[in-house]
């Protein structure tokens, strides 16, 4: 088990990297977490939810991800309350206070989805969430040393020593622990090393003995391009100014911001800028704007309007900046956004839209859950090329949204604005057919729509499939006038795969993995 002295401390990265170093192996291995809080989640193809983060270590290990490997997920929903998926289904929204009384109740699912887990593997690497010194949680933890009980596993402990203190880190940690739970940890790791090791070693000399815990490794700082597990991203910190001079891409970061690893395929290209932009001075003037995925749709549409973010965004679409929508960012779109069931909303049940797209949205408490294959239709504006290519990802959303193409659900005012603006009576038409493959019947149905330079969808992932990214920075290029180079064919799974393979390599030389072979008790290498 891997576990930190803080959150970030880059335990989810550690996990990746093992899983493939055992993989690579010869060995059946899997990721595990018990309980994780985070608003990027994956469908798996069995149409269940899981923390994103395991899918990207299932990745890393070589196998399919499973919802055994993350039997609880926490999706904030406000600052004191998530909604609770277990076993990839949702059992509704707790305030933290009451999911804190009843999570021990999950214990039997925990250990039900671990021993399937174990039962097709040589290898489970766990991971643990926060810090296990969190001497208010650690009666009832189900997550750090609690897990490592359950499953009688050996610790790693990791701290991070480019947020500074690191010694005091894994000392004091140390220090909070119970004499039985000390006795776990066989192993420290201080990561994100930068430096002369020669500097340090001293140090870890000394930790060594106050501890009485052997230094495993010192990992370096390592430029890779791994998914991050939730907001402490530094892609998140990304922002400010007009943009770069190559193709600048602008990702409004809401305060509930879901799934934004929607965009990493783009970070790749050189000459590509991604930019998250939580403020109007950041916003400038960028060649695309994108509107991800969020948790609370009206809550977040009405902070972006506060902000004054909308207004800016109308006028770039004004002036033919593509803005595409994802999920959420989807259905601010449209029209009209009703809850009157308090699916989402904590307090608006109804709110104006964007109005970008003749849409109404509606939220029920059924969540959509299914990956999806298909191909674009025929696009409009500037992206036409993307017109007939084949996609894949997965949908996962509480509302259904619909086109009214008498235009009923608009106010007076746009309704005039839309009969006074040519470019907004433009014709819309679906943006792609997809394929429910998580649905028994392969249930084929139009998701999305376009008008012009403005595009939105329900899917994720979908500009991770094959040659989508790229045409759409080449249109970008072209409708800037810009020739960009480098902008090679080749797909983002192996791009992936490539990064697994430098992260394992990488921790092979500054792990003494001769040591953790021993810790979990495998004497012989294969």
């Amino acid at each position: 088990m891997i576990q930190g002295t803080m959150s970030n401390a880059g335990k989810s990265v550690l996990v990746s990297g093992l899983c493939r170093i055992f993989a690579q192996d010869g060995y059946r291995v899997a990721p595990f977490k018990s309980q994780n809080m985070a608003l990027n989640s994956f469908i798996t193809a069995e149409g269940l939810e899981m923390g994103r983060a395991q899918a990207v270590q299932a990745e890393a290990a070589k196998i399919l991800p499973s919802v055994d490997m993350n039997p609880i997920l926490l999706k904030p929903t406000t600052d004191v309350g998530s909604q609770v998926i277990v076993n990839g289904i949702s059992r509704g929204n707790m305030k933290a206070k009451d999911y804190f009384a009843f999570k021990q109740k999950l214990v039997p699912d925990i250990l039900a989805a671990y021993s399937r887990l174990a039962k097709t593997c040589d290898i489970i690497v766990i991971e643990g969430a926060g810090s296990p010194a969190e001497i208010n949680l650690k009666a009832d933890d189900i997550v750090n040393m609690g897990m490592a009980k359950m499953a009688e596993a050996p610790v790693l402990l990791t701290g991070d020593i480019d947020r500074g203190g690191v010694f005091a880190q894994l000392y004091g940690t140390v220090a909070l622990l119970t004499e039985e739970e000390r006795a776990r940890v066989k192993g420290l790791i201080i990561n994100k090393f930068r430096g002369d090791i020669s500097i340090l070693t001293p140090g870890c000399r000394m930790l060594e003995e106050l501890c009485q815990i052997p230094v495993v490794g010192v990992v370096p700082y390592m430029e890779l391009d791994i998914e991050d597990e939730d907001s402490l991203s530094s892609r998140l910190e990304s922002g400010s100014g007009s943009g770069p001079s190559g193709i600048d891409l602008a990702v409004i970061r809401f305060p509930r911001i879901s799934n934004f690893t929607d965009f990493n395929v783009f970070s790749r290209f050189p000459g590509v800028t991604v930019r998250y932009v939580s403020r109007l001075s950041q916003l400038g003037t960028p060649d695309m704007v994108f509107l991800p995925g969020t948790k609370s749709t009206i809550e977040d549409l009405l902070w972006m309007r506060q902000s004054g973010l909308e207004a800016a965004i109308l006028k770039l679409a004004d002036r033919q900046v593509p803005v595409w929508g994802i999920c959420g960012g989807y259905q601010m779109l449209g029209e009209r956004l009703i809850d009157h069931g308090g699916v989402e909303a904590q307090s608006l049940k109804e709110a104006a839209g964007m109005g970008l797209l003749p849409l109404r949205t509606e939220f029920y408490k059924e969540k959509t859950r299914t990956q999806v294959e298909g191909s674009f239709g025929t696009l409009d504006g500037c992206l036409e090329s993307l017109s007939g290519r084949s996609i894949a990802g997965y949908e996962i959303h509480m509302g259904q949204s619909v086109i009214d193409r008498t235009h009923g659900v608009m106010d007076t005012v746009r309704l005039a604005q839309w009969r006074s603006e040519p470019e907004l009576c433009r014709p819309v038409s679906y943006l792609m057919e997809i394929q429910e493959k998580a649905v028994e019947s392969k249930r084929v149905k139009m998701d999305g729509w376009n008008r012009g330079n403005v595009y939105g969808s329900y899917v994720h992932g979908l500009f991770d499939s094959p040659g989508i990214a790229q045409a759409v920075i080449q249109a970008l290029a072209d409708k800037k006038g810009l020739a960009l180079e480098d902008l090679d064919a080749t797909d983002y799974r192996s791009y992936r795969e490539k990064q697994y393979d430098k992260l394992a390599e990488a921790l092979r030389k500054s792990l003494d993995m001769e040591k953790l072979y021993d810790i979990i008790g495998i004497k012989n290498k294969p």
